[in-house]
């Protein structure tokens, strides 16, 4: 897209979201203020580098009659190519899912109780981070251990602003190295917790077709397979076409755990969906979790150094307790940073 269609498209939404009528319907009314929301820092930047050549030829012309005029011209001389290359930087083609909010799963692997403690610290995390910058969440399904972390657990995560742009890095194995609350010895431990991030998918992003599903209900069960409830409320998605299962059974009602586990089922067939249309996508998920192994790690949390390290982009810092409270916006933009390095190099 040309900067005279992004013109015309932001000035085409400026009228839209003027129009009481459509903020009536709020779905529509958010996909137009989010993608307001994208295009406004890029006309922003182009009008200023627009305002500062059109000053510049003022000045110049100025310049030959008042000295004053010239060292106006020789300052926004130097101004021009800052504003060309971050105008550059954001005309960068982004990811079609940026603006999408995410549902996140949060699975133990290796490592037994301490893994599964682990999965209960990097939800934490998640949900401090997403506090933070004023994201919203919920927990759509979890399946407690004994000792008080997760199996594994589902959580929404919703903002005004992409939410997928900051958090589509997250998906990976995560290795922790520290003494677990069951080590008698002292002994530092390493295991690993998974985390999988998926774009939500709007009912129109995919159509299910309900012939193709197989919907089972069975009773929810708590820790140690204790049973949460006496009734069938539990329900168990299996997509017959992909053979995708999905279940959820935080809900006591039935229909709010089928709700949700359509939600999650709509999310994953999107992400399928795309790496199969898409080669690029399928290279980018690649780094996600494929099986829950301390030798496939994307991110180690070293408590005994309070060191945080993502091995993708050679990121270290130490300062893992503030991390682990929610302090991810380090390693998040040396992520983006790589992301925009790479496509910068692409299209350069």
């Amino acid at each position: 897209m040309n900067l005279d269609e992004i013109m015309s498209e932001y000035a085409d939404l400026e009228l839209r979201l003027a129009d009481p009528a459509v903020h009536a319907d709020q779905s529509k009314a958010r996909t137009y203020g989010k993608r307001y929301a994208v295009l406004t820092p890029i006309v922003a930047t182009y009008r200023e580098l627009e305002g500062v050549r059109q000053d510049l030829a003022a000045a110049r012309e100025l310049g030959a009659e008042d000295p004053a005029f010239a060292e106006e011209a020789a300052e926004l001389e130097g101004r021009i190519p800052v504003l060309e290359e971050k105008l550059t930087r954001l005309l960068v083609p982004r990811d079609p899912n940026d603006d999408k909010d995410v549902i996140m799963e949060i699975k133990a692997g290796e490592g037994g109780q301490e893994s599964a403690l682990f999965a209960g610290d990097l939800l934490r995390m998640y949900l401090r981070y997403a506090e933070r910058v004023g994201y919203k969440t919920e927990i759509i399904d979890a399946q407690h251990s004994d000792l008080g972390g997760y199996k594994d657990v589902t959580v929404a995560i919703k903002g005004r602003e992409g939410v997928w742009s900051r958090l589509k890095f997250e998906g990976g194995v995560h290795r922790v190295q520290r003494v677990p609350v069951t080590e008698s010895q002292g002994r530092i431990h390493t295991s690993a917790a998974g985390v999988l991030v998926y774009p939500e998918a709007e009912e129109v992003d995919v159509q299910i077709d309900p012939n193709d599903l197989r919907i089972d209900v069975f009773r929810s069960s708590g820790p140690g397979g204790q049973s949460v409830n006496t009734t069938d409320s539990a329900v168990r998605i299996t997509h017959l076409p992909t053979g995708v299962v999905v279940s959820c059974q935080n809900e006591k009602s039935q229909l709010q755990n089928k709700e949700s586990a359509l939600r999650i089922l709509r999310a994953r067939l999107l992400a399928m969906a795309q790496e199969e249309a898409d080669a690029a996508a399928m290279a980018e998920r690649k780094s996600q979790v494929r099986t829950v192994d301390r030798s496939e790690r994307v991110r180690t949390y070293n408590f005994p150094e309070n060191r945080i390290s993502d091995h993708r982009v050679g990121y270290k810092a130490y300062n893992l307790d503030q991390v682990l409270d929610g302090d991810l916006d380090g390693v998040i933009q040396a992520l983006l940073d790589a992301e925009l390095a790479e496509k910068l190099a692409v299209h350069s």
